[in-house]
C-alpha cells in the first residue's frame, strides 16, 4: 500500500474527505495520486424549487470539491473527476452510462498506472456507496493491470466484518483536513436552506484514515 499510485472514488463530493483525506494528501504529496473521482452531482442532498436550484447546487458541489482538493493536494495537482450520475439514482452494470464510465476509469487506470483504487465499503448504508463499490470493481477487472480495491467507511456504524486486511494510513494533521471539510459548505452550513446537513460528530475527524483490503478467491468482488 505504501508504493501504490491511487485513483480515489467518492460517491459524493466531500465523502473523499470524510472517508480518505489523509490518503489523498499523503499520495499526493509523494506523486502517487493517479486521480480523484467524484461518481454523482451531489443534487440529492437538499430539496429544490425547479431546475435552476438544482444547477446552482450543482455547480457549488463541484467548486466545492476542487476546493478541498486544493487544500489536500496543493495547486499543482488537476481537479477531481465528475461523472455526473444523479444522485441516488445509480446505474446497475452492464447500463450504458455504467458501461462508459468503467471505459473510462479502466483507460484512466492504464494509462496512470494505478495500482490501487480507494472506495467506499460494499456495505456502506447509501445505494450510491454501494454503487461506486461496484463500479470500482469493475473498473479493477478490466484494466488490464493488477489493480487492488481498498474499502473505506463513511457511514457504516461498523467496519467490514471477516475476510479483510486493515491498513492504516499514514496521519495528516487535523487542521488539513477540517479545512478541506469546511470547503464543503453546503454540507455543512445552511447555505442552501433546509436539507442534508453533517453533524458535528462526522466533523470530528481521526488523523488517519482505515482501508480494508478483501482477502481470499472473490478479493475482487
Amino acid at each position: 500500500m505504501a508504493s501504490a499510485r491511487w485513483l480515489v472514488i467518492a460517491p459524493h463530493a466531500d465523502d473523499e474527505t470524510l472517508g480518505c483525506a489523509a490518503l489523498i494528501a499523503h499520495a499526493a504529496s509523494r506523486g502517487a495520486l493517479a486521480h480523484v473521482v467524484i461518481l454523482t452531482d451531489g443534487v440529492g442532498s437538499h430539496p429544490h424549487d425547479g431546475s435552476a436550484s438544482r444547477a446552482r447546487l450543482i455547480a457549488a458541489r463541484r467548486h466545492e470539491a476542487a476546493r478541498a482538493m486544493r487544500i489536500l493536494t496543493g495547486r499543482g495537482h488537476p481537479p477531481p473527476m465528475f461523472l455526473e450520475w444523479p444522485d441516488a439514482q445509480p446505474y446497475a452494470p452492464a447500463e450504458p452510462r455504467f458501461e462508459r464510465s468503467r471505459r473510462r476509469l479502466a483507460a484512466l487506470c492504464r494509462e496512470s498506472r494505478v495500482d490501487a483504487i480507494a472506495v467506499t465499503a460494499m456495505h456502506e448504508p447509501h445505494c450510491d456507496h454501494e454503487a461506486a463499490f461496484r463500479l470500482a470493481c469493475s473498473v479493477a477487472v478490466s484494466a488490464i493491470r493488477p489493480i487492488t480495491v481498498f474499502e473505506y467507511v463513511v457511514w457504516a456504524s461498523k467496519p467490514p466484518g471477516q475476510g479483510y486486511r486493515t491498513w492504516r494510513t499514514q496521519a495528516m494533521p487535523l487542521g488539513l483536513r477540517n479545512a478541506a471539510l469546511a470547503a464543503h459548505r453546503s454540507q455543512i452550513t445552511p447555505q442552501f436552506g433546509e436539507g442534508f446537513r453533517l453533524s458535528p460528530s462526522k466533523q470530528r475527524m481521526p488523523a488517519a484514515d482505515l482501508l480494508y483490503e478483501r482477502i481470499g478467491p472473490d478479493a475482487r468482488g
